[in-house]
């Protein structure tokens, strides 16, 4: 046994002796894209660089005069709600700072956001974009601060329920920290590959959200 171990061990050195240029370079290469992509996901998911954006400046100042700004001591930057957090999610923010950045950088310069006015006129498709992001990240990163919601109200308690039936948090908990905006469906939106406006909402009934009036509006 210990002399396969040697005649192994041999032939892993003569093979390292001979080929140790094209692997030290594979290595090296392989160390240098891991450090740009990290250090380029990190550098995208600062709220400097967000903002660096003029349209984004809007929402920032929304933001920090939100409830959730300044609750518990917290200052939550952009990256907390809208970019997924964490190794096990490591893929899901390449995606969308590769998919969205592309997107909204074209769309940066197609439109006018000179005024808050113009920034309005996109509103509502930016929020609905948003929220159909975090639905199909199952509002993970709501969770990374909500561990574990445990509603009082009947009514809460009525409406967690729904997380058990492939709802999550950005289905009913929408317009929390920027400008409201209409309520969208996001449920009808992803089953129809559009809009879904929510018209009317009865908050007194037992089941508000069950059943709803609605109306598509095409991108």
């Amino acid at each position: 046994m210990l002399s396969k171990l040697k005649q192994w061990w041999q032939a892993i050195s003569e093979y390292f002796k001979v080929h140790w240029r094209p692997i030290a370079v594979g290595a090296g290469g392989l160390f240098g894209l891991i450090v740009i992509v990290f250090g380029g996901e990190a550098a995208l998911s600062t709220t400097t660089f967000c903002t660096s954006c003029h349209s984004m400046s809007y929402p920032y100042e929304e933001l920090q005069e939100s409830a959730h700004y300044g609750s518990f001591g917290l200052e939550p930057q952009c990256k907390d709600c809208h970019i997924p957090q964490g190794l096990g999610n490591f893929h899901k923010a390449v995606y969308t700072h590769v998919v969205d950045g592309v997107r909204e950088l074209y769309l940066e310069f197609t439109n006018d956001y000179s005024t808050l006015e113009k920034f309005n006129e996109r509103r509502l498709e930016m929020a609905h974009h948003a929220r159909m992001n975090l639905r199909g990240w199952d509002s993970v990163t709501c969770r990374d601060c909500h561990k574990n919601p445990q509603p009082v109200a009947k009514s809460g308690k009525r409406a967690h329920k729904k997380l058990n039936e492939g709802w999550t948090c950005i289905d009913c908990h929408q317009n929390l920290v920027h400008a409201p905006v209409e309520h969208t469906d996001l449920d009808a939106s992803e089953r129809r590959g559009e809009m879904i406006i929510r018209e009317k909402i009865d908050w007194t009934d037992r089941n508000p959200l069950a059943s709803v009036e609605t109306r598509s509006v095409r991108n």
